[in-house]
């Protein structure tokens, strides 16, 4: 019921929120991943005059592909083929994470909490927010995360074959979405489960190698076989992932704390230097202070619980603080606690932090928040009213986003249902669609030359191509030298080209005639240089 009305709600509100063009650099290789999947390859090729079509977060040697590890280009591609267009594959997995969280909750606690809990999954991260209007990812990992949560009190219960299964599929939705992260989060289910295997109140030896060892075993072989099978279509090695082959030819800066900062790369084009040591580089400095731990905290706090699901916590504090020492809370409340602190460490490990990277846990913390709300009830009567409020809070917020338009209410106002993740990419966002859109109006093929002044903001990049770049309706290339742009001309002779200006205001799309005759010029001059 819960993944369904998650489903029938977002669809109720395409009109306030259509569904989304892409926006940050990272969705667009989601979306080349997809693109790569629906065609029924595993990776491409690597593209005649690949130097042009360089671009972030791809890999254009050995193979040309995604760096992200494939559940969430899956889910993409499913919605490409099944729906026709991709959207619909975080549409499926927004219903998927609702309904998966429920069923983690029924777990450990009781239907009606559960289902309260599954009602704040829907309205807090089902319907509104980057998980589920962007192409970044969230809901796949919640998912995995969700599974491995649900099933580990079921399997200390009844020891049944079937959670053994989904605690096997959870692990794999980890694996190949949120690795490092749900590495962390799975360390700790499996302590858990060992301490119990391994204790006076665990079924026979027999069991548990039939009904939890051998089927967790087996679905984990296959996780394994699955990720060496991609990794040597898309790097020719089993044990590289194109993540791996990514890092080592772009990335300028370290992601876990205990890593050295490598020896710069050589880039071809300066657009990836300023991202890499100065974006990047910027980030990892500041995420290394003390300011930058309280800012993932902060992040981490207003995305997943925001005013109204703090409020909960609050109330204890104010109600009861007297019976929140450890000693006072129920075995399930601290072995909940206990995986969240891990799962946090692995977190402040990390140099880099956005919401998504948390996904594994976000069962995790709806659970802990229904144990307050429901700690809160038995402490006194104004509990029991707080703790209705809060969900009814929940109800009223997301009934003003959805009607924010009739209401004449800006979306950035709701920051708590998504940072506001988007807004520095949003004008960037909106002029390539517009662009895109003025191209697909001309009849034929058209190739983009895309040229950046030296003050373009990195963030705003246009260089995007399909998974089959020489079949594609519109090809976006950067800038290089007039000789090698030329080159490029030659290739793609036939198609209409262009030159996009694209730090003018606005940005100028042009015919490429004049920039070809000089660069004609200049290269019979070169051809007639080497001749000499």
């Amino acid at each position: 019921m819960i993944g369904i009305l998650t489903l029938g709600l977002r669809l109720a509100v395409l009109p306030a929120e259509p569904v989304p063009h892409p926006a940050v650099h990272d969705e667009f290789a989601y979306l080349l991943q997809a693109d790569t999947f629906a065609h029924g390859r595993l990776t491409n090729p690597t593209p005649k005059m690949w130097e042009h079509f360089e671009t972030f977060h791809v890999i254009f040697q050995p193979t040309y592909c995604s760096k992200y590890f494939p559940a969430q280009g899956l889910f993409l591609a499913l919605g490409q083929v099944v729906f026709g267009h991709p959207y619909w594959g975080v549409w499926l997995s927004s219903g998927l994470m609702c309904a998966a969280i429920t069923w983690m909750l029924q777990g450990w606690f009781s239907p009606g909490w559960a289902l309260i809990g599954g009602l704040i999954a829907t309205l807090r991260f089902g319907v509104f927010g980057y998980w589920a209007d962007s192409y970044w990812g969230g809901n796949v990992a919640a998912i995995g995360g969700a599974l491995v949560l649900g099933a580990m009190p079921r399997i200390k219960s009844a020891s049944r074959v079937w959670d053994s299964i989904l605690m096997g599929i959870g692990l794999a939705l980890l694996a190949n979405s949120r690795p490092w992260e749900g590495l962390v989060l799975s360390i700790s289910v499996v302590v858990i489960l060992i301490v119990w295997m391994t204790g006076p109140n665990s079924p026979s030896f027999q069991v548990l190698l039939r009904r939890i060892v051998l089927p967790l075993g087996a679905i984990l072989a296959l996780c394994v076989a699955w990720l060496g099978y991609y990794n040597q279509a898309t790097t020719g090695d089993p044990l590289r992932t194109p993540y791996q082959v990514y890092v080592q030819t772009y990335r300028a800066m370290p992601y876990l704390v205990w890593q050295h900062v490598p020896k710069e790369p050589q880039y071809r084009h300066p657009i990836f230097r300023k991202l890499e040591i100065g974006v990047e580089g910027e980030q990892y400095r500041s995420l290394r202070s003390p300011a930058g731990h309280l800012e993932k905290i902060s992040s981490a706090l207003i995305f997943f619980l925001g005013p109204a699901l703090l409020l909960p916590f609050a109330g204890l504090l104010s109600v009861a603080p007297h019976k929140l020492r450890w000693r006072e809370l129920s075995p399930d409340s601290r072995m909940l606690i206990a995986i969240l602190i891990v799962s946090w460490v692995g977190a402040e490990l990390s140099v880099v932090y956005s919401p998504h990277y948390s996904a594994p846990i976000t069962a995790l913390i709806i659970a802990l928040v229904l144990l307050a709300m429901r700690r809160l009830r038995r402490q006194s009567r104004s509990g029991i009213l707080l703790a209705r409020a809060i969900v009814m809070i929940c109800v009223v917020v997301f009934a003003l986003r959805a009607l924010a338009g009739p209401l004449h209410i800006s979306a950035s106002e709701f920051h708590t249902y998504g940072l506001n993740r988007f807004a520095m990419n949003s004008t960037g966002k909106d002029l390539r669609t517009s662009t895109e859109a003025e191209l697909n109006a001309i009849p034929g093929e058209h190739l983009v030359i895309v040229r950046y002044s030296l003050e373009h903001d990195v963030r705003l990049e246009w260089v995007y191509n399909e998974a089959d770049i020489d079949h594609a309706r519109i090809i976006w290339a950067r800038d290089m030298s007039a000789i090698e742009n030329q080159r490029l001309l030659t290739y793609y002779e036939g198609r209409q080209i262009w030159l996009l200006q694209a730090d003018a205001t606005p940005p100028h799309l042009l015919p490429y005639r004049n920039e070809s005759a000089r660069s004609n010029s200049l290269l019979t001059s070169a051809g007639t240089t080497e001749a000499q």
